[in-house]
């Protein structure tokens, strides 16, 4: 089982159970997800009036020696247990190392200690060897749906239809604050309309219509159709956090998918294993693709017949050369940017197509 899978089943485990072990050590790159286990774990351990006097969140920069020895001796105050959360835990000092490694060859029972690494930290095997350790790193494409739905019915108490989780993916991605907070506001909407969230209720809430996402535009320019592509570029430019660097960063995915597609197809792989192929590709290097797994799969195999491989190293010279155009703030338009961009890439296609 992938870590962050055992490691969900190991907090919602705990939770159930209410019985949690003395520490815990939350590591890996998802800082949304590792927040959200610590705010299980509290709400899990303390119920809203104990935690006045029985929860402390501190950074591991600012402990020394003495100052953890006071907290992990402390004992709760009208409480079962007290919760200690040190955040960056891999800054906390010599002297306080040398504490906390003592203290945890034998926890207290009445303590609960949440220790969280920063991302990009490097994973403590000492620590990990010494606590209950969980790792969240970014989910992968194929996961953020069940995310959705599991994030809708459990926080938020709310049904979400599959056609509008996959629109709600393809218009905000895999960011799980973004997509938190559309489901809160989500939430909100189908409370007062009473019904489950649909694709109505993602168009009005999120601003994004089935047919204008940035899902959509790749597709077009997958299928070399510079007319719809155009069309849709300012209604993409028009959601939220979406940019020029972001959309030139997916279609720079996208082709270079393509490109590998195209690849296997010249070494031999019949075309109807090629989404197959697509899908263990995705599971071994966990590639963001902004949209479900099966459709983005399926359009790169159904496109990787129609571009050869002069166009393709067009395609990816020309989005390097406009990433870092837009990186460097030398263009006065976006929009103008990517309407370029998209009939260099197309008219590329065509040319193949023809040759």
């Amino acid at each position: 089982m992938p870590a962050a899978a055992s490691s969900l089943k190991t907090l919602r485990d705990t939770l159930k159970r209410r019985s949690f072990d003395g520490a815990y050590y939350i590591t890996g790159e998802d800082d949304y997800q590792k927040e959200d286990a610590v705010r299980q774990l509290i709400d899990g351990a303390l119920e809203p009036a104990e935690k006045d006097f029985n929860l402390d969140i501190r950074r591991g920069g600012e402990l020394d020696a003495e100052t953890l020895g006071v907290l992990l001796s402390t004992p709760p105050m009208m409480a079962e247990r007290r919760v200690i959360v040190v955040r960056d835990a891999g800054a906390i000092r010599k002297d306080a190392r040398k504490a906390l490694d003592q203290y945890l060859t034998k926890p207290a029972p009445d303590t609960l200690l949440l220790l969280v690494a920063a991302a990009g930290a490097k994973p403590d095997s000492a620590l990990s060897g010494s606590t209950t350790a969980l790792q969240f790193d970014h989910l992968t494409g194929d996961r953020i749906p069940r995310w959705i739905a599991h994030k809708a019915s459990t926080e938020f108490g709310v049904t979400i239809t599959q056609p509008a989780i996959e629109l709600l993916q393809a218009a905000v991605g895999s960011d799980l604050h973004q997509l938190a907070g559309e489901l809160d506001k989500l939430a909100s909407y189908v409370d007062l309309n009473g019904q489950e969230i649909g694709e109505e209720a993602v168009a009005a809430v999120v601003g994004v219509r089935r047919g204008e996402t940035q899902s959509d535009l790749l597709d077009a320019v997958a299928d070399r159709n510079a007319g719809r592509a155009l069309e849709l570029v300012p209604h993409v430019l028009a959601q939220p956090k979406t940019t020029g660097v972001s959309i030139v960063m997916a279609l720079s995915t996208q082709m270079l998918a393509i490109s590998w597609g195209r690849a296997r197809l010249d070494e031999g792989v019949p075309r109807a294993r090629l989404a197959q192929e697509y899908f263990d590709l995705l599971r071994e290097t966990g590639a963001f693709t902004g949209r479900p797994w099966g459709s983005a799969t399926a359009v790169w195999a159904r496109a990787a017949e129609r571009w050869n491989r002069e166009s393709l190293d067009h395609a990816v010279d020309t989005l390097l050369e406009a990433d870092i155009a837009l990186k460097e703030s030398r263009v006065s338009s976006e929009e103008q940017l990517l309407a370029t961009v998209i009939l260099s890439l197309c008219a590329s296609g065509e040319k193949s197509a023809a040759a």
